[in-house]
């Protein structure tokens, strides 16, 4: 599928922080009911903004109720840590909720940033080199682990690897990923999307094989539509606890279905 034809997705990332779990599932219930295609939690130990020590709960232990209790949309982290989750363990995890909810998991991984989340749990937090090579060989082991599982996931499970590092985490995505998230402007998403290209044609892979992801730009509707013609087609919403306002929601809902008329 090309950029060109791919359908525009909307998803949403329920911030997992400040709020009751009782908060965070009726917010699960509300974004698929809207209907958005996607929705994320992210994988981390404490909160990000706000009070540090403020409330907080686990990534995966999370995706697998939502495996349950959603019934249409995909989900997934937006994105695990690579660094404190033991790969073949982790593989296991996401076939497990592959499972559970009939092919809808979207695997989401990164290199890891935030430092108290190795500290406090006790992982070594290396550099962002060492956490980057890291990265690779997790990759390695997850994919290899996921073709000896008994049963093997329902389907290949999407491969979404969030960053932009250009001489690492852009090797990674085109061995890996089905879905690249990516940060920054259209100057910048331009000038990676670039070097992913490069990367690509290095191992016979087209780079159009994989879906761009990207947050809801602050610019708004012409911020998001000069992305599209860049190829980004996959566009989150972040939201954060304990309210969860998904209040802009439905406005991008209908930008969406548009531009996906636009596109028949």
């Amino acid at each position: 599928m090309t950029p060109s034809t791919r359908p525009i997705r909307l998803g949403i990332q329920l911030q997992p922080q400040h709020a009751d779990y009782a908060r965070i599932r009726d917010a699960v219930r509300r974004a698929e009911d809207l209907g958005v295609d996607v929705i994320f939690n992210w994988d981390h130990f404490f909160p990000l903004n706000g009070d540090p020590e403020g409330k907080h709960f686990e990534c995966w232990t999370m995706l697998g109720a939502w495996a349950e209790q959603t019934e249409r949309v995909e989900f997934g982290a937006l994105v695990s840590g690579g660094g404190y989750r033991n790969p073949d363990l982790l593989a296991d995890m996401a076939r497990t909720i592959d499972h559970i909810s009939g092919g809808r998991l979207i695997f989401g991984i990164g290199g890891g940033w935030f430092a108290k989340d190795y500290d406090e749990y006790g992982y070594p937090f290396g550099t962002p080199g060492s956490r980057l090579n890291l990265l690779g060989e997790n990759l390695q082991r997850i994919t290899d682990r996921w073709a000896r599982l008994n049963p093997p996931p329902t389907r290949p499970i999407p491969v979404l690897i969030g960053g932009g590092g250009e001489r690492k985490t852009l090797r990674h995505v085109a061995r890996y990923a089905t879905i690249w998230h990516a940060f920054g402007g259209p100057d910048t998403q331009a000038r990676k999307a670039a070097v992913l290209a490069e990367h690509c044609a290095a191992i016979g892979r087209d780079p159009a094989q994989i879906e761009r992801s990207t947050a809801i730009p602050s610019g708004g509707v012409p911020a998001a539509d000069q992305l599209i013609d860049l190829g980004v087609s996959l566009f989150t919403i972040g939201v954060t606890g304990p309210d969860y306002d998904l209040a802009d929601v439905p406005a991008w809902i209908d930008w969406r279905d548009r531009r996906n008329s636009d596109r028949v």
